[in-house]
């Protein structure tokens, strides 16, 4: 099983940056693709970037393309998002997740989430 943890998230000016970090717990974090989805009220959950298990691959929304980053450190088993050029549209809770079986952009695929962390990004 793995615990994950989110944190970065917070209030900023369109334009800005934030970088979200994603702790997570277990010995077996290299087996699992990761990925990055984000949610706001009435809305299903949606696709940000994903990262194969190795970090050799890497994927992104086409609304984010360009503007933010995904990355991962096995060995401190944490997955990082830089988000720069941050845009209204980009407000939402952004949740990190585990892919146990897959390397997908649908979020039931994904196996273990954290809990986690607002975006909000003023105009």
């Amino acid at each position: 099983q793995v615990q994950l943890v989110e944190s970065g998230g917070g209030l900023v000016q369109a334009g800005g940056s934030l970088r979200l970090s994603c702790a997570a717990s277990g010995r077996t974090f290299s087996s699992y693709a990761m990925g990055w989805f984000r949610q706001t009220p009435g809305k299903e959950r949606e696709f940000v970037a994903r990262i194969s298990r190795s970090g050799a691959s890497t994927s992104y929304a086409d609304s984010v393309k360009g503007r933010f980053t995904i990355s991962r450190d096995n060995a401190k088993t944490t997955v990082d998002l830089q988000m720069n050029s941050l845009k209204p549209e980009d407000t939402a809770v952004y949740y990190c997740a585990a892919d146990r079986s897959y390397y997908s952009t649908r979020w039931h695929n994904y196996d273990y989430w954290g809990q986690g962390t607002q975006v909000t990004v003023s105009s």
